[in-house]
């Protein structure tokens, strides 16, 4: 049993399908007892199942839904956390009609009314009935056992919805639901054994119903990775598809919400935020990806659906019967737009769909604007959400098929406008004020800022809503409270996690500050009416704001470190603290508040657009402004040892220059398809034995040699067998290393000298790297041995800076070439038992596991020799 939690979570799907199969099952089991009500109550009945169902439903399949996405699971992560919001939303429901049954039992008021939630219940239901049927179509293409997991999810909440209406779908849900629980478990072993035996010893695993590549051609003008996404990220999954399939359940609820089929949002707004969580986990996998612009994207549109959610939840429960229904004081809308216009532009670097995309979200920010007159204002808003449905639903079942097929077979469209010439357009602005595109300087460590886009996003938004309070209508603080609580405070705490996971610790201070000071702010100037807090009532909030003004101090002293627009955005916020500061002791002049806010908000919609459009092309392409105080630093060439050449990979003459060093005996860093790596001539021993000196690598630990291309071995006829060869036409050029058996064969390669010292007594690991830099210089060199360049222990080197900084003192030389194709080696692959039909993963690295079977499986089922 010590072994099971790693194989637990080296087949994350057994959790999903398990939490699948028990949800349904407990479904089945509340539908059938529906009509035998003498054991329970059907209120407690449906408490204790809600509970279930978010506690395994959701939870569970939450937890393998981000195991899966970390081993490179595009399909089982977008479909368990997808279904995790859908058994959670569910149970929740669930809840709230068991506690609605109760109420009017357990009190003596009549003010207590029973909340309709069907006609929400039923939105949220069709919405993933879409959902459902577009992953079990794909899910087709992967497997013959999933398909038919969710296609009989799909029929249940298609009777489920009608049961909502009707009880005899019930019973029609709970025999299709016993489908799921039979599908569920025997798609759970089968991939428990695979796991334990790594093989597959039930079937339905590894086999698809259809080839995926049957649904098209592939499009080589599309593409939805050019421009700013320089490499393939493997280390984890596209959540892409999640994020848009998230913008599918929204706006269908809303759009129901909108025609009238749903009078109170109580429910609504559950199943929306719910599913908001979903779309926050795709955007915080696309920040691990280094996707700023997606990660950006599904934060920004999930603050949107949560603060229009909540917002219908406060006219709808909070404020019913109060007459409350005007908002026209509300403006935080036009900072939705603004910031929606800026994604259009943005996505001009993208393919059609992408910029399609954008465009009807901006027409639903339109349709939001409360000062535009219109009768129909619902019906409008509605119609943009039923376009945006339609378009996230099919950009959702495009984005996981190209996903999966790893090329684009349903078409995307071109792309809008080269990555060449959209930089040269936003760098317009630069070349006015005599600025060529030499001067325009890379960011240090992109990654870290990757959180700033959404910063100014949270403040900006949070800031224009915070005026709405200070107009007309009293009952517009409690709309106010959503617009401001939810991007100034909960976002921005989002935002400070990225912060820490991008290594910005500190730097995650600022935007945790503004979050205290905005939750604040809504404490006291919105839900303060409701709650009896007045200005003067306590002391305690004047004694705040003046700990908020010393803290806003420092931090003004740490942006004028950083840049001119970071450090105007504290230095304004500084002058909103003081108005914060006025209310308290009521002196306030309003005119006052509303342009200070004002001007705070067009301030951070500038940071915006400059910093999300230079974390996109890792440039200052639009001015962000100097630092005022620059840090004292080491320049840079003093970390280098002058001993340590760094030739540029783009050059021949770099080539020639470092296969001379390697040639006559010396240690050099190289790229690789996957990390940079550590290289030795195969003709020199004593090299070999320096890498593990410069590593301080332990010696047991064997070193893996690299050639160009299969040919090499061909040609010297090794004493491989049939099926080897063909596995390694699979898998070869790739980030994948092969373990074969040693022998004589390898001194006929050019290893003769170093036979002693690469691999281990009985066995060596293969290399062909995926990468022309690489290839070319082991042709000109001959083999190498190769080993990853980085301390033994430490992270890999995905940066040349990165085996510099580290490794310069030791090394003769380092070839540059920017960032690696990866953030993590390769997967090592043990073939010495090929031939009696099993294959074992030593180390997962940037190619899942699941590929790998897939190959081994396409080898074995091919026939003939080579």
């Amino acid at each position: 049993m010590e072994g099971f939690p790693s194989v637990f979570y080296s087949e994350p799907a057994v959790l999903g399908l398990l939490a699948n199969a028990i949800s349904a099952f407990l479904v089945c089991m509340q539908n059938f007892s529906f009509f035998n009500t003498s054991i329970l109550p059907s209120g407690v009945d449906n408490i204790l199942a809600g509970v279930h169902l978010i506690l395994i439903g959701g939870i569970a399949q939450l937890v393998a839904g981000f195991l899966s996405f970390r081993k490179y699971d595009h399909l089982s992560g977008t479909s368990f956390i997808a279904f995790s919001a859908l058994w959670s939303s569910y149970g929740a429901t669930r809840i709230v009609v068991g506690r609605d049954s109760i109420l009017p039992i357990t009190t003596n008021t009549s003010s207590v009314a029973v909340l309709p939630v069907n006609e929400s219940a039923v939105a949220g239901l069709v919405a993933y009935i879409f959902i459902a049927f577009i992953l079990s179509f794909c899910s087709a293409t992967v497997n013959y056992i999933m398909p038919f997991v969710f296609g009989a999810i799909t029929l249940t909440l298609i009777f489920e919805a009608v049961g909502l209406f009707g009880n005899w779908a019930l019973v029609v849900s709970g025999v299709i639901e016993l489908i799921i629980v039979l599908c569920g478990l025997y798609g759970a072993a089968a991939l428990l054994l695979k796991g334990i035996t790594q093989r597959y010893v039930l079937p339905g695993f590894g086999n698809a119903l259809f080839n995926v590549l049957l649904l098209g051609s592939a499009n080589r003008n599309s593409s939805s990775t050019a421009g700013e996404e320089k490499k393939k990220n493997t280390k984890y999954a596209e959540p892409m598809a999640l994020g848009y399939l998230c913008d599918t359940i929204s706006p269908f609820i809303m759009a129901f919400y909108s025609f009238g089929y749903i009078q109170s949002f109580y429910v609504g707004a559950i199943w929306v935020s719910i599913n908001v969580l979903s779309q926050l986990c795709s955007s915080y996998y696309s920040y691990l990806r280094q996707d700023v612009y997606h990660a950006t994207k599904f934060a920004f549109h999930g603050t949107f659906w949560l603060v229009k959610s909540w917002e219908e939840f406060i006219l709808t429960v909070v404020l019913k019967g109060t007459g409350a229904k005007s908002r026209e004081a509300l403006v935080g809308d036009w900072f939705f737009l603004a910031a929606a216009c800026i994604f259009c532009f943005m996505s001009l670097n993208k393919d059609v769909l992408e910029l399609s995309h954008n465009i009807s979200f901006a027409l639903i920010m339109v349709s939001t604007i409360q000062q535009i007159p219109s009768h129909g204002g619902y019906i409008f808003f509605g119609v943009t959400c039923s376009i945006f449905t339609a378009v996230s639903l099919y950009t959702t079942f495009a984005t996981l098929v190209n996903s999966i097929a790893e090329k684009v077979l349903i078409p995307i469209g071109n792309i809008v406008m080269s990555s060449a010439k959209f930089q040269d357009i936003l760098a317009l602005g630069r070349r006015c004020l005599g600025k060529t595109g030499k001067d325009l300087k890379n960011i240090e460590n992109p990654s870290s800022r990757a959180s700033d886009p959404l910063f100014y996003l949270c403040n900006g938004l949070a800031s224009l809503a915070a005026i709405q309070n200070t107009l007309t209508d009293p009952t517009q603080a409690y709309l106010s409270i959503s617009w401001v609580l939810i991007p100034g405070a909960i976002m921005q705490l989002y935002v400070c996690r990225i912060d820490v996971q991008g290594g910005r610790r500190f730097g995650s201070v600022l935007p945790f500050c503004y979050s205290a000071v905005w939750a604040t702010w809504v404490w006291l100037r919105f839900a303060g009416s409701s709650l009896g807090i007045t200005a003067n009532s306590d002391g305690g909030f004047t004694a705040g704001a003046i700990a908020f003004l010393i803290i806003n101090i420092f931090l003004i002293t740490l942006a004028a470190q950083s840049n001119i627009v970071q450090f105007l955005v504290t230095l304004v916020m500084e002058v909103v603290i003081v108005c914060f500061l006025l209310f308290t002791l009521e002196r306030l002049p309003l005119p006052l508040e509303i342009a200070v806010l004002s001007v705070f908000s067009i301030l951070c919609l500038y940071g915006f657009l400059a910093s999300f459009a230079n974390s996109l092309f890792n440039k200052e392409l639009i001015a962000m402004g100097p630092a005022i105080f620059k840090k004292q630093e080491p320049q840079k060439e003093e970390l280098v040892s002058s001993s340590c050449i760094l030739p540029q990979s783009r050059r021949t003459s770099s080539l020639r220059t470092i296969a001379n060093i390697l040639d006559n005996g010396g240690v050099c860093g190289i790229p690789t398809d996957t990390v940079y790596a550590l290289a030795a001539s195969c003709k020199h021993p004593e090299a070999i034995n320096r890498i593990y000196s410069i590593k301080e690598r332990p010696s047991e630990k064997p070193i893996c040699i690299c050639i160009s291309n299969l040919d090499q071995l061909r040609v010297i006829s090794p004493p491989f067998s049939p099926l080897l060869w063909r596995f390694m036409d699979l898998v070869y050029p790739g980030g994948i290393s092969c373990i074969v058996q040693k022998g004589e064969w390898l001194k006929k390669l050019g290893v003769g000298p170093a036979y002693e010292r690469v691999g281990t007594n009985d066995s060596i690991m293969i290399r062909v790297p995926d990468h022309s830099v690489t290839a070319h210089l082991t042709d000109m060199t001959g083999p190498l041995a190769i080993t990853s360049a980085n301390p033994s222990g430490e992270s890999d080197s995905t940066h040349h800076d990165m085996v510099i900084t580290r490794l310069s003192d030791k090394l003769d030389a380092v070839l540059c070439d920017g960032f690696s194709n990866e953030l993590v080696g390769s997967t090592v692959v043990n073939c010495t038992k090929i031939d009696e039909g099993t294959i074992k993963i030593l180390r997962e690295g940037c190619v899942p596991t699941t590929k790998i079977m897939q190959l081994f499986e396409r080898a074995k089922n091919t026939q003939g020799d080579l």
